[in-house]
């Protein structure tokens, strides 16, 4: 029954989930003034701590340590004092946010809202829409419209709020539409829009909105809210298995959390082994290792080894050739093997991403190998 209730409870909206912690200390609070003096006192308080335990650990990582409001973001200081002026001068334009994954654009915008609006307003102020779910003009039409021809009586602010996520997925028509609703109520709404790659956004939509580019997020960034979750979940955690993960997010922070959590679970110690085999990617021991084969062994070796690593270990050959690549930059090739190495691998990467078969193209990577080993000799 517990267990059905936790599911459940990881569904909910963040102020549910609020509003049950406080249930389960005010009740505790409760049976404690009832049973004081008593056996039952010291029982409840263990049965309250192990479902507290539980209902936290049931939350995700992403979500849990998600900044509630300007200051707790950790990067991108520029963009965030830049929005927060405009929020206190009450002149906010229409934002347009791009870059990669897991640099903060949603929880800057999702803490702009707390800010702007208290928790009572949230919900007919702020209309938040993934438009990679619904992408089509029909969004565009119903609820967007809708929400934006309205208005809310007596609000301390004039405006209204709503964000497009992964706004890049929308259909050209539905682009067409929005552009046509966002000059039509300026008064009344502002607009959001979150994407990815900003030449999938239209130039209409473009020159509406003050863009503003996420970078990926820097080392230090990253390491100072790694080390305040490490120390709020009690991780086990070594340097190593810090840089690897950092390494291996490539500025996404999301990605990072989501790693050590699930490495967290998996094993007792995060240190960089681990961290490896919970993304399914080869080490830098594994590159190096691959890297010594095709320089020292015989073709069919080469072969028989990769292969064996890679049904041993869940190896694609995709993330094979992006270790190999930096391999190849670090050795001391002649200049011209060295650019012919790498055209090769990216012919090889183009005919992977293109449903190539990774046989062939792993023999075609170690021939490629042969061959620039043979004309340095």
């Amino acid at each position: 029954m517990i267990e059905k209730n936790l599911t459940k409870f990881s569904k909910l909206p963040r102020h549910s989930k609020s509003m049950l912690f406080m249930n389960i200390k005010s009740c505790g609070q409760s049976l404690d003034s009832e049973y004081r003096g008593k056996n039952l006192k010291k029982k409840f308080q263990e049965f309250k701590m192990v479902q507290l335990d539980k209902v936290s650990s049931g939350i995700h990582w992403v979500e849990k340590y998600r900044p509630e409001c300007l200051e707790d973001l950790v990067s991108h200081k520029n963009i965030i004092e830049t929005i927060e002026k405009f929020i206190n001068e009450d002149r906010l334009p229409h934002l347009l946010f791009y870059g990669p994954p897991g640099t903060g654009k949603t929880s800057t915008i999702l803490a702009c809202a707390k800010k702007l609006y208290n928790p009572n307003q949230m919900s007919s102020m702020v209309l938040e829409l993934n438009a990679s779910d619904e992408r089509g003009i029909g969004i565009v039409r119903g609820p967007i419209k809708t929400f934006a021809s309205t208005k809310i009586l007596f609000s301390q602010k004039s405006y209204k709020l709503i964000i497009l996520d992964e706004a890049d997925a929308m259909t050209q028509d539905a682009q067409n539409a929005l552009r046509n609703i966002i000059e039509k109520h300026t008064e009344n709404v502002r607009f959001c829009f979150i994407c990815n790659y900003l030449n999938k956004i239209i130039p209409a939509i473009q020159s509406r909105c003050m863009k503003f580019r996420f970078a990926p997020l820097k080392f230090d960034q990253i390491k100072s809210r790694l080390d305040l979750i490490v120390k709020q979940e009690s991780i086990n955690i070594t340097d190593d298995g810090i840089e690897s993960l950092i390494e291996l997010s490539n500025g996404d922070m999301r990605r990072v959390l989501n790693v050590l959590q699930s490495c967290s679970t998996a094993f007792d110690v995060v240190n960089s082994e681990n961290v490896y085999k919970c993304c399914g990617i080869p080490s830098k021991s594994s590159i190096k290792q691959i890297m010594k084969w095709m320089i020292e062994k015989d073709f069919s070796s080469i072969y028989r080894n990769v292969i064996n690593m890679q049904l041993e270990n869940g190896y694609s050959l995709s993330d094979i050739l992006r270790g190999l690549h930096s391999q190849v930059l670090q050795r001391d090739f002649p200049t011209e093997i060295k650019l012919d190495i790498l055209d090769e691998m990216a012919i090889i990467e183009e005919n992977l991403s293109a449903g190539g078969s990774e046989k062939p193209q792993l023999a075609g990577l170690i021939a490629l190998f042969q061959k620039a080993r043979d004309y340095c000799k």
